[in-house]
């Protein structure tokens, strides 16, 4: 039957391109077949140099040049994954950045007082104790809620402590009665205000609720220090029983923080400012936060030209213990970005003008393989809370809110909430103090992971800012600046505005020079490549033929060897296995009766006919036979019946 077309073909490329393995039977004969036959010239001239000492000389030039190809092509590779930086500057039209204002005080401490009057009475009874203190007996009114109730409680078990020489004793400040310090000791090393006597250090001890057993003295050589942590921990847990909408009542709203208001030379008010109300810092207001799809922009730059306002303080209204200086927090970001007031935010001092200039600053960076940065934060595992655009700070803080909400089952009050969390108290979490200071300080300590995890992100804007301040308002115009402020704002204030309850803030572009900081790959594939041609050329006089043959030889060639000398081991380990069960004699095609290599020849040209014939036999082996010759066909014919004349003579 006639074959198939397909077959046909099979049958005529097997026939026209044999494969016959490889180029030599075994790895020593592969070798030396290479170097006869390579391109790079050192291999070559190892095999046919005369003398030794030749032969040595270029085995170690060869390797020489192999080890430097090996070193230049690595640090072709590291270079490969570099990057260049590019700064591009241009001048134009640029987009004014979100500003966000908050007071240093969060709250007005007459609204608060109800809330915080079994604290402040504790807290001014250690002052009185440790300091001598003394206040003449106030009312306080109670609240109806029982926050103060719950937290009195908690004050007993959690008082300020006086400890001396570090002692494991400490004298309670609440009742006077001295306890037993367990567990381990932190001591917060601090000089800005120290007691009377130096040997005498303030702090608090926290325990874990479940495990009384397991204690932490947290140590302060301040004072002030000392009750201010300790005064916030009860803050903290105060607050977050309160709701979020009284919480903004007690807040400062816009009409109570400002005062006058100008951008681009034009007059703005509240209208322009978005509220947002950050769990620290109470009611803040960002301007141009872009919440109703307009974003300012500004083309010309100076103080004038700029946001500029008057920021009513009123510093009579301060919490006394939980914050001791006054004046505003301000921070420059995008629109996207959530402000970490608590973290980067600028101070505004009170009875003075602050300009901040800015430039503006864009930075893109390369993202895997030349940098470890993350485009938009979404092959990071961890749940962004702030619903802003990813950064660094955001994944730091809503790493640590995850821990911990799973460890002390929970959330911290100064951060978002996780979705079916709730904020830590005394009430439904008494362990929440010793679980966070204990998780806080893993955090630290970067033991948590969440360094590990949290990235850089690749795209990101900055101002930078520079800022001046300036006596505000000057000697001689205070008098009048005052009387008409508190003409516009009497109805509300009711009272004659003092300069320590005023800011002046001016924000504003110093240029509009636009920086651009991007990276670019240093080098390409075809650079990567030319330059791995260059140093294979340079040392070993190789190219692209030249690396295929070496792959060919060292990878395909060998691997095929040693592969069927394992086969022929594993064949001849079968065949005796076989034979040694049945008994039976070697075949002729046994390895016994193959051919052998003969012990004579030394000699690395090939043996002619003659010197064949001058060979010794190896030992122990049989006289090889030949069968005798055929002399018929020896017998000479001729191709004529008759023979010539003119050679009978010559024949006889």
């Amino acid at each position: 039957a006639p074959r198939a077309p397909g077959k046909k073909i099979t049958a005529r490329l097997k026939r026209t391109l044999p494969v016959r393995g490889p180029q030599a039977p075994t790895l020593s004969e592969l070798m030396r077949w290479y170097c006869l036959n390579t391109n790079t010239h050192g291999c070559r001239r190892i095999v046919v140099s005369r003398g030794r000492l030749r032969r040595l000389l270029w085995i170690l030039l060869t390797l020489s040049a192999v080890g430097l190809i090996l070193w230049q092509c690595a640090e072709l590779l590291m270079n490969y994954y570099s990057a260049s930086v590019s700064v591009t500057v241009q001048f134009q039209k640029l987009p004014f950045p979100a500003v966000t204002i908050c007071n240093i005080n969060p709250y007005k401490y007459s609204a608060m007082k109800e809330y915080l009057s079994e604290l402040d009475k504790e807290t001014k009874k250690a002052l009185e104790t440790f300091y001598g203190f003394s206040e003449g007996k106030s009312k306080v009114r109670r609240s109806v809620d029982d926050w103060n109730s719950t937290g009195s409680n908690f004050f007993q078990h959690i008082p300020l402590l006086k400890v001396e020489d570090f002692s494991r004793t400490a004298t309670d400040l609440h009742s006077g009665q001295k306890r037993k310090i367990e567990g381990s000791v932190f001591h917060k090393d601090s000089s800005i205000v120290n007691s009377g006597d130096s040997n005498d250090i303030i702090g608090f001890q926290l325990c874990d609720a479940n495990n009384s057993s397991e204690c932490a003295l947290y140590t302060f050589s301040s004072g002030v220090n000392a009750i201010q942590e300790w005064y916030k921990l009860h803050y903290m847990n105060i607050m977050a029983q309160i709701p979020l909408e009284t919480k903004e009542k007690l807040s400062y709203s816009a009409d109570d923080l400002l005062l006058t208001c100008f951008f681009d030379g034009l007059s703005c008010d509240k209208r322009h400012f978005t509220r947002f109300h950050h769990p620290l810092h109470g009611n803040c207001y960002t301007f141009n936060s872009g919440d109703n799809g307009t974003i300012l922009s500004t083309s010309t730059g100076g103080s004038e030209y700029g946001l500029q306002v008057v920021l009513y303080i009123d510093e009579a209204d301060y919490n006394p213990f939980l914050v001791t200086s006054s004046g505003a927090k301000i921070i420059v970001h995008d629109q996207n970005e959530y402000p970490f007031i608590e973290d980067i935010g600028t101070e505004i001092e009170t009875a003075a003008a602050t300009s901040i200039g800015m430039h503006f600053t864009r930075s893109r960076k390369l993202s895997k393989p030349y940098s470890d940065c993350t485009e938009t934060g979404a092959d990071i595992p961890v749940e962004n809370l702030y619903n802003k655009s990813y950064s660094l700070q955001i994944c730091l803080h809503s790493c640590f809110q995850k821990a911990m909400v799973d460890s002390c089952g929970c959330a911290q009050y100064a951060q978002p909430l996780p979705a079916g969390a709730e904020y830590c108290n005394y009430k439904k979490n008494p362990n929440w103090m010793y679980c966070y200071y204990r998780l806080h300080e893993k955090f630290v300590k970067e033991q948590l992971g969440c360094q590990q995890i949290c990235k850089d992100a690749c795209s990101f804007k900055e101002w930078a800012l520079t800022t001046s301040i300036a006596q505000w308002p000057s000697t001689v115009s205070e008098d009048w600046m005052l009387r008409v402020l508190s003409w516009d704002k009497g109805q509300k204030l009711n009272k004659k505005l003092n300069k320590t309850d005023l800011a002046n803030l001016m924000v504003f572009y110093k240029d509009l020079n636009e920086r651009f900081i991007s990276e670019n790959p240093a080098n390409t594939l075809v650079i990567l490549l030319s330059n791995f041609g260059g140093q294979l050329g340079l040392w070993m006089s190789c190219s692209v033929v030249c690396v295929i043959e070496i792959v060919e030889v060292f990878f395909i060639d060998s691997l095929s060897i040693v592969l069927r000398r394992q086969w022929q081991k594993a064949k001849k380990w079968w065949r005796d296995r076989q034979r040694g069960g049945s008994g039976k004699a070697p075949r002729a095609g046994d390895p016994e009766r193959q051919g052998h290599d003969n012990p004579a020849c030394i000699d690395e040209d090939l043996p002619t006919f003659t010197t064949a014939l001058r060979l010794p036999l190896p030992q122990d082996s049989p006289l090889p036979r030949t069968p005798p010759p055929n002399y018929s066909t020896l017998r000479l014919e001729t191709a004529f019946t008759e023979q010539l004349p003119d050679t009978v003579e010559l024949g006889q």
